[in-house]
């Protein structure tokens, strides 16, 4: 076939080409692969039920601190896996662990308790499947590292653009066919109104559900009074439990522009913001913020704010990554890429998500009972397939999300909340893992834990 045939071939032929590599060629005949899940919220079980559709899953365990929550997911489970079993249910992930019965586990909590679950599933000889960003803070990022790196372990983070058929597609065929050229600069960001806006009057403090184990659940963050936007979606509203939106969006297109581009570390990071528009509110996140990640030959700009009119009028562009080459300009997003030459000036390719309804009819049920992303569907069976693939090749591959590719670009994403608070710009030392030159930043690469929970360390996991 010669390359005009290939380029005019439709974005599924050239998404399933495009994806071969991700494919493990066999599975143990007859062995299933023990998956427990920590978490069964919202992504725990979107990502769950999207290894179940492409690998002999047996889902062993589910822990949650919402006995509610675990419940249903238990019951869901059980009318997706093949044994129709239906999983043990733990309230302590700690109990989880310790029945020592499962090949994967999966973290899908809130950010603040990604890293304590993780290395704890390591240390006990569990791969891990965990979402991102990788932590809190750089520290944690840096153990969840050393911790695979010790004890041998196979993990992933859902950071599963890396896995999107038309990115890896844009990858392949625009960027690695040098049809960009030399790449002058990157602009990342968000447009959507996604700061929860609601006010003490719509959200007073009140008691924690019925069934709901908040102190559990608060685990080693500091301890707020209970309100409605904390559970079980809007904790992301909260900085004592995440890094607010650069930490949720921004860790997603940065980590796609470095996986596209072939990016390390940034060498500087600036960022400045704050809450510029709403102050009303009971979120402490950032309703504005500007991130610059400085690398050898241009720089990667990420920009979101959470009020007025979006400067993208097209809705696949609002949560975006755009980069400017020589030749022309590519446009990515989850939705979508376009191809833009400077010869034209006009949209010359596109490829949109792919949708797999007639592979996969549970995907658009999933879509309209609790919203699951139908366009990330493909992505995240993908992102589970290379995964296995790297687990059956264990010392031989690393998964396309390695935990050291996610800390790369999680701790980014930190440091660029930590320039925000300081009011300068930090330049990281990978080698050291420190802040040239600044014993205050240094300081705050670890955030304090509650007791009695301790902070992990590199040299002690």
């Amino acid at each position: 076939m010669n390359r005009r045939k290939f380029l005019k071939q439709s974005s599924t032929v050239i998404a399933a080409a495009a994806v071969a590599s991700y494919v493990p060629t066999t599975f143990a005949a007859g062995k299933s692969i023990r998956v427990g899940l920590i978490g069964t919220g919202w992504y725990g079980k979107s990502s769950l039920l999207r290894a179940i559709q492409v690998a002999p899953i047996e889902v062993v365990s589910l822990c949650d601190v919402d006995s509610k929550m675990a419940g249903a997911a238990a019951d869901l489970v059980a009318t997706r896996q093949l044994s129709k079993k239906k999983p043990r249910i733990y309230s302590d992930f700690r109990k989880a662990i310790a029945e020592k019965d499962v090949d994967i586990m999966m973290v899908s909590t809130p950010d603040h308790w990604h890293a304590i679950p993780a290395i704890t599933a390591m240390q006990a000889g569990f791969d891990v499947y965990c979402e991102k960003p990788t932590g809190v803070d750089v520290v944690e990022s840096q153990s969840m590292v050393a911790a695979a790196r010790k004890y041998n372990r196979v993990m992933q983070v859902n950071t599963q653009r890396r896995s999107t058929p038309h990115l890896i597609e844009a990858k392949e065929e625009i960027i690695k066919a040098g049809l960009l050229g030399k790449v002058q600069k990157v602009e990342i960001g968000v447009w959507w109104h996604m700061r929860n806006n609601m006010p003490v009057s719509e959200a007073p403090d009140i008691a924690p559900p019925e069934g709901f184990d908040y102190e559990m659940w608060t685990g080693p963050a500091p301890k707020q009074p209970f309100n409605k936007i904390i559970h079980s979606r809007g904790w992301r509203a909260y900085m004592e439990y995440g890094n607010g939106i650069v930490g949720d969006m921004c860790v997603h297109m940065y980590d796609m522009t470095r996986w596209l581009l072939d990016l390390g570390w940034p060498k500087s990071i600036t960022s400045w913001g704050g809450i510029l528009n709403d102050r009303n509110s009971r979120a402490n996140i950032t309703d504005t913020q500007t991130a610059i990640y400085q690398h050898d030959d241009f720089d990667v700009t990420w920009n979101h704010r959470t009020w007025g009119k979006s400067p993208e009028p097209d809705p696949d562009f609002q949560w975006f990554g755009t980069i400017y080459g020589e030749k022309g300009v590519l446009k990515c997003s989850v939705f979508r890429y376009d191809w833009i030459p400077y010869s034209s000036g006009k949209v010359e390719r596109t490829r949109k998500a792919l949708f797999e309804y007639d592979k996969h009819p549970e995907d658009k049920a999933e879509e309209k009972e609790w919203n699951l992303e139908g366009h990330v569907a493909s992505a995240m069976r993908r992102h589970w397939l290379n995964y296995l693939n790297a687990r059956e090749n264990r010392g031989k591959i690393l998964p396309v999300a390695d935990i050291e590719q996610a800390h790369i670009s999680s701790s980014s994403c930190f440091l660029a909340n930590l320039s925000q608070k300081l009011g300068r710009t930090l330049e990281f030392d990978p080698a050291t893992h420190t802040v040239k030159g600044d014993a205050e930043a240094n300081r705050l690469l670890a955030r304090p834990y509650r007791t009695p929970w301790v902070h992990p360390t590199p040299d002690k996991v």
